[in-house]
């Protein structure tokens, strides 16, 4: 009988080690033993975010991995016989792997406004609105000048149009701007991704920081100038 596989999310440190293991992009690696949460295998979250409660977003490697043989879940990870580390994400790119996570899981209806755990809002017109309220939502908002906003505990909000926005205020959330001169703000504890481009569109550097309440104000709405993070206009 074929084992069962399930795409998921890793975190490493700079090295693509985890806790003292060597990973490799492109290998498979078999637990020898019992498979045990928190003692024994190998960990990796189905939800793109919970890697965050693990390794910090700066500084840190994460990966789309593949776990298969013996699987057993544990609150926000699970914990696998078997791993493919398969590709290496950006961080710009785990963000969008939540957000097509929670997209995938979503029961739509009219409107885009979610209030329902795990579930997601997507505006893509110019000057439009997404809005997440629940635990693990997501919200999105593609078109130019468009708004997106995530205030349930580890959300995300991600705008990804020219002048947008991005808001994150629950615990654990990220707010990543990565349209032509995206702002992005979030709550203490929260942290902001935000790309920087030239006139042309093009991309000069994505940063990230964690809104610590000094030198990032909470609820202060940021863009990156120059490689550094300005308030912004609003």
């Amino acid at each position: 009988m074929a084992d069962k596989k399930i795409i998921a999310y890793k975190g490493f440190d700079k090295d693509l080690k985890c806790r003292g293991f060597q990973y490799k992009i492109g290998s498979k690696y078999i637990h020898k033993g019992k498979v045990e949460p928190c003692k024994s295998g190998f960990h990796a979250c189905e939800y793109p975010l919970d890697v965050f409660q693990y390794y910090n977003p700066a500084g840190s490697r994460f990966a789309e991995v593949e776990a298969a043989g013996e699987i057993v879940p544990h609150e926000d990870k699970i914990c696998c016989e078997k791993i493919k580390i398969k590709t290496e994400l950006t961080l710009g790119a785990l963000i969008q792997a939540a957000v097509k996570f929670t997209f995938d899981r979503v029961k739509w209806t009219k409107k885009n406004h979610v209030e329902k755990e795990k579930e997601a809002a997507s505006a893509t017109g110019d000057w439009s609105a997404a809005s997440a309220t629940g635990d693990w939502s997501a919200a999105s908002a593609t078109g130019d000048w468009s708004a997106a906003s995530a205030t349930g505990d580890r959300g995300a909000a991600s705008a990804t149009g020219n002048c947008g926005a991005a808001s994150a205020t629950g615990k654990e959330s990220i707010a990543c701007g990565l349209g032509f001169r995206c702002k992005a703000k979030g709550a203490k504890g929260c942290w902001l991704v935000i790309a920087e481009r030239d006139d042309y569109g093009r991309i000069l550097l994505v940063r990230t920081v964690k809104v610590d309440g000094k030198d990032i104000k909470a609820d202060t709405w940021y863009t990156l100038q120059d490689g550094q993070f300005v308030e912004a206009k609003v």
